[in-house]
């Protein structure tokens, strides 16, 4: 009976090591937006090299894409190999529901959906906001699946740190992340900036498993893309933090930030696009008791970053890394510049600032320190943020937790007749 039990169990192990040496089926399912309504890229990953095809249509999937893999190795002593695939789908038609599965004919994926986004600036985009969510102790991530699968919002903006760590377990940890937010990225673009846990390997997970617009030029380090009446911006902090990172990377990021700033407000695409929005992981201010984040590393940002951000009349700044939620007052060199005592977001004549790292990851909440003159409102509990860009002057902004059952904790809008430089005047 034993030695049954025992032959039974090498039968099995040896089952499973063979199967893992072929295995053709989609996993990890993702989107992301190019910032033209009429594409969305489909991202997967496959532990054996196979086709890359996307089967898709308006009730059935009857049309095909094709794309290509690269094969990632992770830097543990395992050498964890997968192929990352990556279609970009074309010729959709905005604000139109699709279904799709990817694959190939050695295996494909569940057959999901997805709305591509609208066309236009006449719209108001919903878009969840949050850094800083692990495999372990992910608590927003229920909530946020039943939202992406009811459409209660157009994309995700993920704020650096994911798994904590990819890497980790060399890269099991990773794969299994990337599953686990399969239910919210299959069906809404899941738009992401880099963070200090992304550092291993020279960011190679971070740059590899994600496809953001201008994916080919640097890897998702930064782009920007438009959405109704926004531009967004990404970017990375982490090119001022690690010696990965060359002063040619920093300058680059720079040149590449200034021009795109410049471009967005010449007359007719401000006009057109009238709300800035960047994100970035480390924020420029902070109030948390961390090491030296909200002392020394947010005053050295603000050095690189925060002039320019002014100069070019950047609306709303989003950031994570601290886990908690901090709405501030319009602020610019450390001063408050409310729009006034009764309406302080009403024309303010200063950026915004909006920390979100409270998704939920093993490191758990972070602690405040006194307040600073710049905090609005802060709170440890884990949730996320939910924005929704209202119109060309009203953009809205609630804090939802997670802790209290989806009970909205926080919110303001923020109203900005004039938007540019002029708007500090």
């Amino acid at each position: 009976m034993v030695g049954v039990t025992f032959q039974a169990c090498i039968a099995f192990l040896f089952f499973i090591v063979t199967s893992a040496e072929v295995w053709y089926q989609p996993e990890q399912i993702h989107l992301s937006a190019t910032g033209h309504p009429t594409e969305m890229i489909v991202t997967w990953s496959t532990f054996n090299d196979t086709g890359s095809h996307v089967q898709f249509g308006v009730t059935v999937a009857k049309y095909t894409s094709s794309g290509s893999s690269t094969k990632f190795v992770d830097g543990g002593p395992e050498k964890h190999t997968q192929f990352i695939h990556r279609v970009k789908l074309t010729k959709l038609k905005p604000g139109t529901k699709y279904v799709y599965r990817c694959g190939s004919n050695k295996g494909w994926s569940s057959l999901f959906f997805f709305t591509a986004l609208r066309d236009g600036t006449d719209w108001s985009p919903r878009l969840v906001i949050y850094g800083d969510m692990g495999n372990e102790n992910a608590q927003s991530l229920g909530r946020l699946q039943i939202g992406a699968q009811k459409g209660s919002f157009d994309a995700i903006l993920h704020v650096g740190d994911f798994a904590y760590d990819f890497n980790n377990n060399n890269g099991h940890v990773g794969d299994d992340f990337m599953r686990q937010i399969e239910p919210v990225a299959a069906y809404v673009p899941y738009m992401t900036a880099v963070g200090n846990h992304e550092f291993a390997y020279n960011f190679s997970h971070y740059k590899n498993r994600f496809t953001m617009p201008m994916y080919e030029d640097n890897q998702n380090l930064w782009y920007s893309w438009n959405l109704g009446s926004a531009h967004i911006i990404s970017f990375s902090t982490e090119v001022y933090f690690f010696p990965q990172f060359s002063k040619e990377t920093q300058s680059n990021q720079l040149k590449w930030l200034e021009a795109d700033l410049q471009e967005a407000n010449e007359p007719k695409n401000r006009a057109e696009r009238p709300w800035i929005i960047t994100m970035g992981h480390r924020p420029l201010y902070c109030s948390d008791t961390d090491d030296k984040d909200c002392t020394v590393d947010s005053a050295s940002l603000r050095l690189v970053l925060e002039d320019m951000f002014y100069k070019y009349g950047v609306d709303l700044e989003l950031w994570a890394h601290e886990h908690d939620y901090e709405r501030l007052w319009p602020v610019y060199n450390k001063k408050v510049y409310n729009g006034s005592k009764e309406a302080p977001y009403t024309n303010p004549k200063a950026p915004v600032h909006i920390i979100t790292g409270s998704a939920g990851c093993k490191e758990k909440h972070s602690q405040f320190a006194s307040t600073r003159p710049w905090d609005a409102f802060r709170t440890t509990d884990y949730g996320f943020t939910f924005m929704e860009i209202v119109n060309r002057t009203h953009l809205s902004i609630k804090q939802i937790s997670d802790e209290k059952d989806g009970k909205v904790v926080d919110k303001f809008t923020l109203i900005k007749d004039v938007h540019g430089p002029d708007a500090w005047k």
